[in-house]
C-alpha cells in the first residue's frame, strides 16, 4: 500500500500525468471518478446521470490558483458552466472552493469574485454551493458565505459542513438562525486531533448528530455520504419523525457507489451527485487517496459496483 506521503508527493509531480494515464487500470480509475477535463464533456455525464434518476452539481477542479489572474480565470469558467446549464437543459447547480476564488490571497476578492457567480446564478434560477475545505480556511469560509448569504436568499447559495471538526454542530447552529441551506459530509482532509475526531466513531457520530439537526430544522439540506449506515440512519430519522423524501436530498461523488445511487433514486429519494471535472484532475486524483489512503483499496473495489 502506497503511503500518505508518496501520495502526496505524486501529487505535486504534474509531469507524471501523462506517463500514468498510459496504464490501463489509472485511465479507468480516472474516468471512472473524474468527468474529463472539458465542461462539454461534463455535460455529457450529466446528461447520463439526470437519466438514471439523479440531479447533479458540476465541481470544476484547480488546486493551483495562487494568483489573481487565475482567480479571474476561474470565474469566467463558472459563468461558462452556468451557461451551458441553461443552454443544455441538464440538471444541474454548481459547487465551488473558495480558494479557488482567492481566499488564500485576500478575502475580500474571493467575495467579489464570487458575488459574480452567485448574482448569475441567482438571475438564471440556480444554486451556488460553497463548499468547506481544510480546517485553517473554515472561519473565512462562513465569513465570505454569510456575507453572499446576506444580499441573496436561502436558494441562491448554500454551504457545506464537515462532520469531523469538532466545532461542526455549533456552526451550524449557527448557520440555522441565518437561515442557510447545508451540506453535510465527513471530511476528507488530514486535520490534526486538535480540532478533528480522530476516530471514525467520533466522526459518525457528529455525522448523526448534525444530520438530525438539519433534518428536523425544516429547511431543505444535503446529506452527503457513501457511508450505508449514514444513510440508513438519515433514513430512519426521516421516517421516525414524518419527514417526507422530498424534505433533503442525498449527495454522492462522480463514479463512487453508482449502485446506490441508483437504488436511492429508484426508492424515491433525490439523489445529486457531484461531477468533478477539469485540466488539473490528476493532482485531484492523487490528493484524494493521499488524504486516507485507504481510498485506494475503496476506488478499486468501487470499479465493479
Amino acid at each position: 500500500m502506497l503511503t500518505r506521503s508518496a501520495l502526496i508527493y505524486l501529487s505535486r509531480q504534474e509531469g507524471l500525468k501523462e506517463f500514468a494515464a498510459k496504464f490501463g487500470l489509472f485511465k479507468k480509475l480516472t474516468t471512472r471518478f473524474i468527468a474529463g477535463e472539458t465542461i462539454d464533456e461534463a455535460v455529457a455525464a450529466i446528461r447520463d446521470l439526470n437519466a438514471r434518476g439523479c440531479t447533479s452539481t458540476f465541481d470544476h477542479l484547480n488546486e493551483s490558483v495562487g494568483s489573481i489572474a487565475e482567480t479571474e480565470a476561474e470565474v469566467r469558467e463558472y459563468l461558462d458552466v452556468l451557461a451551458h446549464i441553461d443552454e443544455t437543459g441538464i440538471d444541474s447547480n454548481v459547487s465551488i472552493k473558495l480558494t479557488q476564488f482567492g481566499l488564500e490571497i485576500d478575502p475580500d476578492l474571493t467575495y467579489h469574485n464570487v458575488r459574480r457567480i452567485v448574482e448569475d446564478a441567482t438571475r438564471r434560477g440556480n444554486f451556488v454551493r460553497v463548499d468547506m475545505e481544510g480546517s485553517n480556511v473554515t472561519q473565512a469560509t462562513i465569513d465570505v458565505f454569510k456575507r453572499l448569504r446576506a444580499e441573496f436568499g436561502l436558494n441562491d447559495v448554500g454551504i457545506a459542513v464537515q462532520s469531523y471538526l469538532y466545532r461542526t454542530m455549533d456552526d451550524v447552529r449557527d448557520l440555522l438562525k441565518i437561515p442557510a441551506r447545508i451540506r453535510l459530509c465527513k471530511g476528507a482532509y488530514n486535520e490534526p486531533p486538535e480540532v478533528a475526531y480522530p476516530d471514525k466513531k467520533g466522526v459518525d457520530d457528529n455525522y448523526v448528530g448534525v444530520m438530525q439537526v438539519l433534518l428536523a430544522s425544516g429547511g431543505y439540506h444535503g446529506i452527503a455520504t457513501h457511508d450505508p449506515k449514514m444513510i440508513d440512519a438519515t433514513i430512519a430519522f426521516a421516517q421516525r419523525e414524518g419527514i417526507g423524501k422530498e424534505a433533503f436530498e442525498f449527495q454522492m461523488l462522480y463514479g463512487i457507489r453508482r449502485d446506490l445511487q441508483e437504488q436511492l433514486a429508484r426508492d424515491g429519494y433525490r439523489m445529486r451527485v457531484y461531477v468533478p471535472y477539469g485540466k488539473h484532475w490528476y493532482p485531484y486524483f492523487m490528493r484524494r487517496l493521499a488524504e486516507r489512503p485507504a481510498n485506494i483499496w475503496f476506488v478499486l473495489k468501487n470499479l465493479w459496483k
